[in-house]
């Protein structure tokens, strides 16, 4: 069982008790506060013997004294109207009033601790515990892999509302949710004695001189040395039994001093046990430390917060698996396709070849793939397989890979296709396992492996194509991409740029509208997004979206997006359209393998014309002045110097270190791959202090850009295969 099942199943199972568990340490949590809060203040260093003097002198049948770890001290005594409680002033002795302990306190600690069951209850908690300990480890796993790994787990989070919500707590908690577990754990362990935490048990000793007078407690050195600060807990000898001992606890053991002499008789020091459990109980519950007994409280209103975000995120996850209509039962069905998508959009795809094969006249099956059965009747499968991240199974498929494995090759084809990216540098791994697995077993296919980068619509009607042909009948594909939700934007400011041989290019800058907090948790507000992010936009003509880079993070207050117009091109002649004032339907798709993390290291972005867009995003960001050099190639500075005079000015505000341009139409004229060959010193130096790169442009510049990147490199062994597999390199083509 993978970590993210392990996490929904232990959340759904445990998070009622858990939801419970966290209310109950909350409000327990509080009583340190307000103990620390009344209890006087005192000289920590003042001696035991003066207290105990002035206790046995006020107060009639003394027989304990009790120092709680707020400070408070409270004698206990016994007379004929019964026993008592008072509270001590820890430096004088004075008697402050009756104590009381909360009732309250101690309802709800049991409630905390057994539900009121006893030792029934306490193995409950104890899974409960357990649950939560499971629970904070898959956690981190899952938000490791999320950002991109351990460098990146304090990046942006990003998703809908209620997922941020969720993650970007748990990462802040996280910590303190795995001590409050641990620690309950070790608790839970010791009070089912499965180990001993206690201190070696005195040796039985007694007075000797019973015939002589006792020593007063002022007179004895121990006490007299004893700081009121390190004691625990005194009894003091019973009256009428000479032999009878004093029995006295303090922070670093425990002894019996002779009542007549003042004599240590005993002592047992604590070891390393009892200090660790000492200091796991003031972790637990923050008892002796208020300050730390708020964030427990903290941590336990944290639970239904994560309780409730959950099932939304759960509930999220299940949403996006749609209702395909005319699905033929698997039974009956001679064409089967199965999904793993983990954020439903490959479902549109699945959807566009299932109406196509039912407009044939065949009877076809869709499900998840986590449904993969293959009846003697079917003819043709085709797995449609997204990869999560680098190489990781989507969650509904999580098992899909053993399950498909176990099962013996049948008559039918079976088709692989991925969806993934490719800035990944195991760019559709999850699919390709399944592929492999399939042709080993003995599974035939009816067409080859193909992977699809960022769900290329044009690419996937190629392989409709060639389904279309390797089955010798037309296949009439209408796709209707299943699109997430989108948020209307409007255009705040555009800037043009005109070049007749290149076309057109607008900067459209645009702002959303604000949301009702019910509407952000529930994933309807703009979600978070980072420069290099995509911005799929769907027109008024074109249902299927259009991707354009984001220039702009959210904390920038604006969505940035640069658009040439392609002749022809209905969505860019459609985003040229628009003036200040209009609005359009638009939704962020995350580009995990090329946006960039906020670090230190030298960043080297290169990019042509409109691939500027996510390359000044970066600049723009750049607020923590790390190294950062731009090489830009264009045709002309008087025409498509794109983001030029901005440029200029992160120049002046440290955002941009140096910037280096080529033009091919003035001059000599040269290309952006001939500005990096005629700084390749510099390249060299900033790579061997461990630069990032990212390269976004048209398909051509790229494949320039790596042949002279593979050639300065190669003094230093290095190419740039080796800087993409250590996520050092990323590209961002079209």
């Amino acid at each position: 069982m993978n970590a993210r099942k392990i996490h929904r199943v232990l959340g759904l199972w445990s998070g009622a008790l858990l939801l419970m568990l966290g209310l109950t340490g909350a409000m327990l949590a509080f009583f340190p506060v307000k103990d620390a809060w009344v209890a006087p203040s005192y000289d920590q260093q003042a001696s035991v013997a003066g207290l105990v003097q002035r206790a046995q002198s006020d107060i009639p049948g003394l027989e304990a004294l009790r120092r709680q770890p707020a400070g408070a001290v409270l004698a206990y005594s016994f007379d004929a109207a019964g026993s008592h409680a008072q509270q001590l002033d820890p430096t004088t002795g004075n008697v402050l009033g009756a104590y009381q302990a909360s009732s309250t306190e101690r309802w709800l600690r049991n409630l905390h601790r057994s539900l009121l069951l006893g030792d029934a209850g306490r193995l409950v908690t104890a899974f409960a515990a357990f649950a939560l300990l499971v629970l904070s480890v898959s956690g981190s796993v899952l938000l490791v892999r999320q950002l991109g790994g351990w460098r990146q787990v304090l990046g942006r989070v990003r998703g809908t509302g209620v997922h941020r919500l969720h993650t970007w707590t748990g990462r802040v908690l996280v910590v303190g949710l795995l001590l409050s577990s641990a620690t309950a754990l070790w608790m839970s362990a010791t009070s089912f004695g499965l180990f001993s935490v206690d201190a070696p048990p005195l040796p039985e000793v007694q007075s000797a001189r019973v015939d002589e007078s006792d020593l007063p407690a002022a007179r004895i050195p121990f006490l007299q040395a004893l700081p009121v600060g390190q004691l625990r807990s005194l009894e003091l000898p019973e009256p009428g039994v000479p032999e009878d001992v004093w029995t006295v606890r303090t922070s670093e053991g425990e002894g019996a001093i002779d009542r007549k002499t003042g004599v240590m008789l005993a002592w047992s020091a604590y070891g390393v046990p009892q200090r660790l459990n000492d200091w796991i109980y003031t972790l637990h519950t923050g008892k002796g430390g208020w300050g730390w007994a708020m964030v427990l409280a903290l941590l336990g209103l944290s639970m239904p917060m994560f309780w409730i975000s959950g099932m939304l995120v759960r509930a999220q996850h299940r949403s996006l698996i749609p209702t395909i209509s005319a699905n033929t039962a698997v039974s009956q069905a001679d064409m089967l396709i199965f999904v793993a998508s983990e954020t439903g959009s490959t479902w549109g795809f699945a959807q566009a070849l299932h109406n196509a094969l039912v407009q044939r006249g065949h009877k076809v099956h869709t499900a998840p793939l986590a449904a993969f059965d293959v009846p003697p009747f079917a003819r043709h499968v085709f797995v449609f397989a997204a990869t999560y991240g680098d190489g990781q199974a989507p969650a509904p498929a999580a098992h899909a890979l053993n399950k498909i494995r176990a099962l013996p090759a049948g008559q039918a084809s079976v088709t692989v296709l991925g969806f993934g990216d490719r800035q990944f540098p195991r760019f559709c791994a999850y699919a390709r396992a399944i592929e492999e697995s399939l042709r080993t077993r003995g599974w035939r296919g009816l067409l080859p492996f193909e992977a699809i980068h960022q769900q290329n619509v044009q690419a996937f009607e190629r392989w409709v194509r060639a389904v279309s042909d390797a089955l010798v009948e037309p296949l009439v594909l209408k796709m209707l991409a299943r699109v997430p939700a989108t948020h209307p934007l409007t255009v705040l400011e555009r800037t043009d740029y005109s070049d007749e041989a290149t076309g057109a290019v607008v900067i459209l800058r645009l702002g959303w509208p604000k949301v009702h907090l019910t509407d952000w948790l529930r994933g309807r507000g703009m979600p978070a997004f980072q420069a290099g992010d995509l911005l799929g936009v769907v027109s008024e003509t074109v249902q299927v979206p259009r991707y354009y880079s984001l220039a702009s993070g959210r904390p920038d207050g604006f969505v940035e997006i640069c658009v040439r117009k392609v002749p022809g091109g209905q969505c860019s002649e459609y985003l040229h359209t628009l003036q200040p004032g209009d609005c359009l339907q638009a939704f962020v798709k995350q580009n995990p393998g090329f946006t960039l993390a906020a670090e230190a290291r030298p960043v080297i972005l290169i990019g042509a014309g409109t691939g500027i867009a996510p390359l000044a995003g970066f600049i723009r960001s750049n607020s923590q002045h790390a190294p950062m050099f731009l090489y830009f190639g264009g045709r002309d500075p008087e025409k498509d110097f794109l983001f030029g005079s901005a440029l200029q000015r992160w120049l002046g505000k440290g955002h941009l270190t140096g910037l280096k341009t080529a033009f091919s139409r003035v001059g000599n004229g040269s290309y952006v791959q001939d500005a990096l060959r005629r700084d390749a010193a510099r390249l060299q130096d900033l790579v061997s202090q461990g630069a990032v790169l990212r390269v976004c442009g048209s398909r051509l510049m790229a494949q320039g850009v790596r042949d002279a990147l593979d050639d300065i490199l190669k003094p230093l062994g290095l190419c740039v295969d080796n800087l993409r597999v250590g996520a050092r390199y990323a590209e961002d083509v079209f």
